[in-house]
């Protein structure tokens, strides 16, 4: 009977410790845990912390190659659903003509046609960074 009396001691032991120390846990432990892992900024209001994010961004400078390398060539680099090619010129010009020139299509561009999404997805676009981007890809002045 003693025997089992040690061995019931051992883990009743260690549990008892282990108790202790789980309630050990501080109001300011318990509240770093349940902090938030972000926060929502928005643009003209103060957003403390956020300083090295936004700079971490890169800036809004867009080369017509990175618009076109991240939101373009998927679908104008194949030609995927109907979409002008980048480099075919004579299917550009033919969208052009039926649509008012460079500026029929950056319009186009903008609000979206058939299955490209507005701004062919580059929300953050400006008119003059999709207009750099058409006029690379189709040869179009």
């Amino acid at each position: 009977m003693n025997l089992i009396m040690k061995m019931l001691a051992v883990p009743a032991t260690v549990l008892a410790l282990w108790a202790v120390s789980a309630q050990a846990a501080t109001n300011d432990d318990i509240a770093k845990r349940l902090e938030p892992v972000g926060q929502v900024c928005v643009t003209g209001k103060e957003c403390k912390g956020m300083e090295v994010a936004a700079s971490a961004g890169g800036g809004d400078a867009k080369t017509p190659d990175s618009v076109i390398a991240k939101h373009c060539n998927a679908c104008h680099g194949t030609g995927l659903l109907g979409a002008p090619k980048i480099g075919d010129t004579a299917a550009w010009k033919e969208r052009a003509d039926h649509q008012g020139g460079l500026d029929g299509i950056l319009a186009k561009a903008i609000t979206g046609i058939n299955s490209m999404p507005p701004k062919g997805t580059c929300a953050d676009c400006t008119d003059a960074d999709l207009k750099g981007a058409i006029q690379k890809m189709s040869g179009l002045k």
